[in-house]
């Protein structure tokens, strides 16, 4: 699994991740993976998914194509933006569609955080997309997370940077399948 984090405080938007894969009960940790960065650099936004490691090599090859306009800057141009690659994920990605007969929408199977200069917003696996005023965390280490993230969010001395780091800190701690080390970047908010 994984553990993704990301925090907005004095203009600045930043997502961490760890770095840890897991198969079944099998452990690979950055020690022995050479490309273990979860986090992926879509147009002027940093994205870190929670699924399927495949996930990341998609986003990569997808928003690396050309043609690829992806905007991170409002939920409905986000939401745009991954209706497109829930295509992509479906025609050209292989994408597994079949649902759980209660699902009223198709999945596309895995949820992500991102930070861009516009905010830090998540995406859901039906879609949803969230715009966060604070901080978030997704993957099995969510809890431990957001009650590191809620602990120390107003200390004025910490970054939005070093929250994130200290949330994936917190998880690796705690939660057998979040691993350190954690990886993080950060970007300046625009103005709104």
């Amino acid at each position: 699994m994984t553990t993704i984090a990301v925090v907005k405080k004095n203009g600045v938007a930043a997502i961490a991740a760890d770095t840890l894969t897991k198969w079944g009960t099998g452990r690979e940790s950055a020690a022995y993976v050479a490309d273990n960065d979860k986090i992926v650099r879509a147009g002027n936004a940093w994205i870190g998914a929670a699924g399927s490691a495949t996930f990341k090599l998609i986003m990569r090859d997808y928003f690396a194509r050309s043609g690829v306009k992806p905007r991170f800057d409002t939920t409905i141009n986000i939401f745009k933006t991954w209706q497109k690659f829930h295509v992509a994920l479906k025609e050209r990605y292989f994408l597994v569609t079949t649902s759980d007969k209660d699902d009223s929408l198709e999945s596309s199977r895995f949820d992500v955080l991102l930070a861009s200069p516009h905010g830090i917003f998540g995406v859901g696996a039906h879609r949803t997309v969230q715009e966060y005023l604070k901080f978030y965390a997704i993957g099995s280490g969510t809890d431990l997370a957001l009650g590191a993230m809620f602990g120390i969010y107003d200390d004025p001395k910490l970054s939005a940077e070093q929250i994130a780091l200290r949330a994936i800190e917190a998880a690796a701690e705690f939660d057998d399948s979040t691993g350190l080390p954690a990886v993080s970047h950060a970007v300046k908010l625009k103005k709104r």
